[in-house]
């Protein structure tokens, strides 16, 4: 039991950096290698097999078939064609074969007669110098797994997510992969959930950014609407983690709680560690959307609330230039017999009057903050 004790070190010695420098996002094919194979090994007795040259699919089978272990083959955006030859020599279901070449799939698990099925959605966080309503916060990949009795497959889609660093972490624990193919799932789904982990502590600053700027005090210059299109553009990405976490919830309840022939009893012990740290994420990132919507609303009535401070401040300068207007239109009229026109004083007094009522109504306004 020396080696489960140890499984959360291996699977998850730290937590993946988010700087564009990290090697956890290395997704560039190896130029050696001119198909959609990656790598492909087989482990026996939790060691891999060294070889004097690459292994093909076929071939490493053959070994597995003949003495034992299983193999593991790692592919990058294969073709229909590039897949098919190792979906005839594995025995793969063509609705999942299907599903792992056209990628786009929610993630799932789904059981065949002698494999699993698994699709995880890959998060990567992508650095920015500000967040605007142009700024692309999170970029999704995919990584399907193939779970059988002597082989385990992954194929892989979009830019980042590579599980070379985590293949080297497994291969420095014989005792782990001695487990078979259910304990490479289980690094995979850890290493995934790690990345969700990550990447919503660093979404978690972008919104804090947001929400300081959106409600610090003495804003004045901003609170028109400019910052909507900043949440929006947030919100658009909260949405896109939401929907690689929420549905990969009950594939990790189902890996957990149930008992699976192809997975073994002591590796499906720590599934339940990740549907956990996987509920706490899909908890934090409902919070995010919820946050964001608080915060939307919060801006757009800001920016109300300045039109309706422009408004009333119209109002009121409307309201004291009528006083004078009001005026000049009674004495502009060409009547001959207005008693104030020959009045010595008359003018004077009118213009004393006009001033005074203006001043009483500015005072007035700017006493009920009007102006």
């Amino acid at each position: 039991m020396s080696m489960i004790r140890d499984l959360r070190a291996v699977v998850r010695p730290s937590r993946p950096s988010l700087r564009k420098d990290s090697g956890a996002y290395d997704t560039t094919r190896d130029p050696t290698t001119p198909s959609a194979v990656v790598d492909c090994a087989v482990y026996r007795d939790g060691a891999r097999v060294e070889t004097a040259a690459p292994l093909a699919p076929h071939e490493a089978m053959r070994q597995v078939r003949r003495d034992g272990g299983f193999v593991w083959i790692g592919l990058h955006e294969p073709t229909e064609s590039e897949f098919a030859g190792i979906a005839g020599e594995f025995g793969l279901h063509p609705l999942a074969v299907e599903d792992a070449v056209q990628a786009h799939q929610r993630p799932k698990l789904e059981r065949y007669d002698d494999s699993l099925f698994t699709v995880f959605k890959t998060i990567h966080y992508v650095e920015h110098d500000q967040l605007d309503a142009n700024s692309q916060v999170v970029e999704t990949g995919e990584v399907m797994c193939f779970t059988g009795k002597d082989f385990f497959i992954t194929v892989r889609h979009g830019g980042q997510g590579s599980l070379r660093a985590l293949r080297h972490r497994l291969q420095d624990d014989p005792e782990l992969l001695a487990r078979g193919p259910s304990a490479v799932l289980h690094a995979i789904a850890d290493h995934v959930v790690d990345g969700y982990i990550a990447v919503a502590d660093a979404v978690q600053d972008d919104i804090d950014e947001v929400e300081t700027e959106v409600f610090s005090p003495g804003r004045k210059g901003s609170p028109r609407g400019t910052d909507a299109g900043r949440i929006y553009q947030l919100k658009r990405e909260v949405l896109e983690f939401k929907r690689a976490v929420s549905p990969l919830l009950r594939p990790m309840q189902l890996l957990s709680e149930r008992p699976m022939r192809l997975v073994d009893p002591d590796i499906q012990k720590y599934f339940r560690d990740v549907a956990d740290h996987l509920a706490r994420v899909q908890e934090q990132v409902i919070g995010f959307d919820e946050l964001l919507n608080s915060i939307l609303q919060a801006n757009l009535a800001q920016a109300s609330v300045a039109q309706n401070e422009d408004m009333r401040k119209i109002t009121s300068w409307a309201a004291i230039i009528a006083v004078p207007t009001m005026v000049c239109g009674v004495y502009g009229m060409n009547f001959d017999h207005m008693p104030e026109l020959h009045w010595r004083y008359g003018y004077p007094v009118i213009m004393s009057v006009t001033v005074m009522l203006c001043v009483g109504i500015h005072r007035t306004l700017k006493r009920n903050g009007w102006l």
